[in-house]
Formats: C-alpha cells, sequence, structure tokens
C-alpha cells in the first residue's frame, strides 16, 4: 500500500498509516507536473483543498484506488472520473465538525462586538471605544442555512444565549428541526425577512453556489449580520460587497473569502468585516482528528473494506456500518458463486430481503451483490463505487424489493438472476454474531457455512455417487471439512456442497466430472 500526502496533515495520521504497513510519502510542496509524473506509482492520494483532482490527473494515476480529502468538501475532486474508474473517494465530515462550529460562534461574536477592531486600536495605543459600539446577541433572531452536522451544533449553542433559532433546509425533516427546537423556515426569502444574524452551513454544491445573493439581501432586514464559516461562494461575494454598501448588510464574519489561499477578497478592504483565512478545522483536537481518521478510511478502502465516508458511494454512519458488514460479506458470496456456476450473460438481477435486513440500507448490500458478481469474470478493479456503473454498460438491469416477514428465517436474502434462457436463484441469511449461511441455491435447500475453497455438484439422486465423490477427492489429496446435500425428490436430483481445505485441480474436476451420474461438478472459490 503506498501512499502520497500531497498536502500536510497531522502527524498522528502519518503514524497511523505506517503502524497499518503502508509505504508512506509526504510531499507538500510538489509542483503540479511534479505530482502528475509521480502519481502513478501511487495507490491512494490525500489530499486538503488545493490539490485539484481532475481528469489530467486521473490519465497519469494508473494504481489510484482511493484519494482521502482530509477535510470536509470534495469541490476540488472530480467525482465523477473517480467512480468511474473505481476509484473511491473519502473525507472526515465528522472530524473537524465541532471546531468549525466554536469558530462559527466565535467569529460571530467577535462580529457583533467588533473585538479585533477594539483590540487593534488598544494595540495602536489608542483608547477609543468610540464608533463601534456592539450589538448583544440575547433576544435576536439567528437563521442558519443548512441544518446538516455543523448547522445542528450551531443551533444548540446559540439557544443558551437566549437567541431564536430559525432555519432552511429542504433535505431536513420536521421531526429534526422540532427535536433541535428551530422553527422551520419553507422558503429562503421567508429567513432572510425574519432573520438579524445569517449564517450558512450548507455544502458547496451546483445547487448552493451563491444561494445567497441579491435576491436574497433584497428581502432582508435592514442591519443583518452574516456569518460564513462553510464554503466561498455560498454566498456571492459581489453581492455582499454591494449589500455592505448599501447598509443592508452590517457586519460580516467570514471564515471562507472567496480567492484562497490568496488574500484577494475586496471584503478584506471593509472595517465593519472580520475575516479568518479559513480556518474553521484549525485546531489540535481537529487536525489529529481529521490525520487519524483519513489515514484509517484510506487503509480501509485499500483492504477493499466499505468505508462509512466514502463520498461516491450510499451514505452510511458508523453505526450503520455495523450493523450491515455481515450482510455485505454475505451478498458478495452470493454473487461470487453465479459466474463460477453459470456461463450465460446476465440480463436482470432481481434482489429480494426479507425479514430484519428489510429495515436496513439494502443500497450497499445490493452493491456487494454486484461486487462479487462480476469480479470472477473482469479483469478490471470492480469494488462498491463502480459496481452499478458495471452494470449499466453490461447491459445488466438491477432490482430491489423487501419484505419485512419470512419463513422459517430471521433474516434471508435471495438473488434470482435472470439470462437469456434460465434463472438462477440463491439465497443466504446470517445467524448470531456475524455467522453467514448459503441456504438455498436453484430450489435445494441447505445450511452451508461458506469456506474460501468450495466443490458444488449436481447429480441424479442414486446410491454410489456421493461414495465416488469422497473416493476421488481423496486420491486428488483434497480434503473434505463438511458436505451438505439437498434434494429435489420428485425429479430425482440432488446438489451436493462441500467445503474443503484447498483448490481442486482441473485433472480432479475432470475425473469428478466423469462419474456416473454427476450432471456437473464446479469448483467454487470465494
Amino acid at each position: 500500500m503506498k501512499v502520497l500526502v500531497s498536502e500536510a496533515i497531522a502527524e498522528k495520521g502519518i503514524e497511523t498509516l505506517l503502524q497499518e504497513g503502508a509505504t508512506v510519502d509526504v510531499k507538500p510542496s510538489l509542483t503540479r507536473q511534479e505530482l502528475l509524473e509521480a502519481i502513478g506509482d501511487y495507490d491512494a492520494l490525500i489530499v486538503r483543498s488545493n490539490t485539484n483532482v481532475n481528469e489530467e490527473l486521473y490519465q497519469k494515476a494508473t494504481r489510484l484506488k482511493v484519494v482521502g480529502r482530509a477535510g470536509n468538501g470534495v469541490d476540488n475532486i472530480d467525482m465523477d472520473g473517480a467512480t468511474k474508474r473505481g476509484i473511491i473517494v473519502v473525507n472526515t465530515p465528522e472530524s473537524n465538525v465541532v471546531s468549525a462550529a466554536e469558530l462559527t460562534i466565535g467569529l460571530l461574536l467577535a462580529t457583533c462586538r467588533n473585538i479585533p477592531q477594539l483590540q487593534k486600536r488598544l494595540k495602536d495605543k489608542i483608547w477609543d471605544r468610540s464608533g463601534l459600539k456592539g450589538i448583544e446577541l440575547q433576544g435576536k433572531t439567528v437563521g442558519i442555512v443548512g441544518l446538516g452536522r455543523i448547522g445542528s451544533l450551531v443551533a444548540t449553542r446559540l439557544k443558551s444565549f437566549g437567541m431564536n433559532i430559525i432555519g432552511y433546509d429542504p433535505y431536513i425533516s420536521d421531526t429534526r428541526f422540532k427535536h433541535l427546537g428551530v422553527d422551520k423556515k419553507e422558503k429562503l426569502e421567508d429567513l432572510m425577512k425574519s432573520c438579524d444574524i445569517l449564517t450558512v452551513h450548507t455544502p458547496k454544491t451546483e445547487e448552493t453556489y451563491g444561494i445567497i445573493g441579491k435576491n436574497q439581501f433584497k428581502a432582508a432586514k435592514k442591519g443583518l449580520v452574516v456569518i460564513n464559516c462553510a464554503r466561498a461562494g455560498i454566498v456571492n461575494e459581489d453581492a455582499l460587497v454591494e449589500a455592505l454598501q448599501n447598509k443592508v448588510v452590517a457586519r460580516v464574519g467570514i471564515d471562507v473569502p472567496e480567492g484562497e489561499p490568496h488574500a484577494t477578497s475586496p471584503l478584506l478592504d471593509f472595517d465593519n468585516v472580520v475575516v479568518t483565512p479559513h480556518a474553521g478545522a484549525d485546531t489540535k483536537e481537529a487536525q489529529d482528528n481529521v490525520g487519524i481518521t483519513i489515514a484509517q478510511e484510506v487503509i480501509s478502502a485499500l483492504r477493499g473494506e466499505m468505508v462509512p465516508n466514502a463520498v461516491n458511494l450510499p451514505t452510511l454512519h458508523t453505526q450503520d456500518l455495523v450493523a450491515v458488514k455481515a450482510y455485505l460479506k454475505l451478498g458478495e458470496t452470493l454473487g461470487k458463486l453465479y459466474y463460477q456456476l453459470e456461463k450465460e450473460a446476465v440480463e436482470k438481477v432481481e434482489i429480494l430481503y426479507r425479514g430484519e435486513v428489510a429495515a436496513l440500507e439494502t443500497s450497499v448490500i445490493s452493491l456487494a451483490i454486484l461486487k462479487g458478481l462480476f469480479e470472477p469474470i473482469l479483469k478490471e478493479r470492480v469494488n462498491y463505487v463502480n459496481a452499478n456503473i458495471i452494470a449499466k454498460s453490461r447491459g445488466v438491469g438491477v432490482t430491489e424489493s423487501k419484505e419485512s416477514e419470512v419463513d422459517n428465517y430471521l433474516t434471508l436474502i435471495t438473488v434470482k438472476v435472470i439470462s437469456k434462457n434460465k434463472e438462477f436463484t440463491i439465497s443466504g441469511t446470517v445467524f448470531g454474531k456475524g455467522e453467514l449461511r448459503i441456504v438455498e441455491i436453484n430450489g435445494y435447500e441447505f445450511d452451508v457455512n461458506p469456506s474460501p475453497y468450495m466443490l458444488i455438484a449436481e447429480n441424479i439422486d442414486k446410491p454410489g455417487v456421493i461414495g465416488q465423490m469422497g473416493t476421488l477427492l481423496g486420491v486428488g489429496k483434497v480434503n473434505i471439512a463438511t458436505m451438505q446435500l439437498g434434494r429435489k425428490i420428485a425429479d430425482q436430483r440432488a446438489m451436493m456442497v462441500l467445503t474443503i481445505d484447498s483448490a481442486v485441480s482441473k485433472e480432479t474436476l475432470e475425473f469428478l466430472g466423469g462419474v456416473e451420474g454427476i450432471l456437473r461438478a464446479h469448483y467454487v472459490k470465494i
């Protein structure tokens, strides 16, 4: 595992990478050309906000499996290019939320009480408070745009100041607003009309870029205080400058001026603007958390594990990942069997979740099934990121359905693979603390704990077949660990699933296929 760190992260993050056995090169001073020349040697790249991870870089990054963004935003990373290539993009959205929320409060206090301006006068040996009268927070109405992780922390902290909290976020449920004690506004303009202080905490997307612009400032109360510790561009800077000039906005606290890392923003020329250089996550605690978290996530991604903060995957919180972990392994196992037992091209995959599993985040389990399905037949990398894309590119339709009840089991996953001439089914469940079981293949019922090496054979249900199988495997020096037999009495057919301790040679497999009564025999590797 070879990792390039192109922008500085905490030393604890580097130590974590090394402890996990990675080779780490920390090169924060690389030029763009040097980065492009070097990236082809690395499996992972860790960046912050200044490294542009785009198509130009991807074309050179032939080994790259994961991009780690030490921080929250990923606007410097081409997500489509990464997903298409199966490159996992991970970030650390939880690691610096407290620091970002606290800086928001700090900027708000500094702005409302003119703390930097007062300090400057005193440092210049001038004892003079004139013209710098502050405003109290108590009783004021603060409007929060974006009630996610950071916005929620800001809301709870500002309530302790005796403030009225209103919010706008169309993607957060009414229940969440009520839980936080925040009055929900359905329209952004309604929030602008009502608030004395505006603070934004949304990610920077096509939808949110410039979301606070001229029209919003026209609706605002005169004397508005604006705080932005989220991303440059969410508050349109030209519109903000105009609002300052027209006295609509009285004070500004901003951590993300346009043009970073260059100090070129026109906001720097205003005395009633407090500006910091994108320092929201710049605390010792946050940087240690970011470094350790991004290192752990990069290592997990390189090992092919599901990562909770993978940006180009369905969102999974850590507790959700714990709940689905065994099902991910089960799904991948079920998917891997098809092309090792059948040769026909897949046209459609139908996945049915029944029982307890139906209440979980099943979309990631479906990705695990597709990953397992395509891995045995494709040389290209197949992982949770590009499994859906590979299915679409091969014309494979994928459907999910759920049922809350299931007979005989607490939980059951059934995969139906439809080809031109036949249908193949396989079902599995999870027992106890993550014990996997294959319980059905093409209508034959079993209770098989899957192992790395298995032999699956369909045969005519008559005496002597099982004995000959055991003898030939013994001759081939293959030890049988367990054997399960499923029968279709009406058809006089049976299927054997053997877990074995080693691989089966082609020669032994040919001998097994020649046994009278054996219809087909397949060596399966999980």
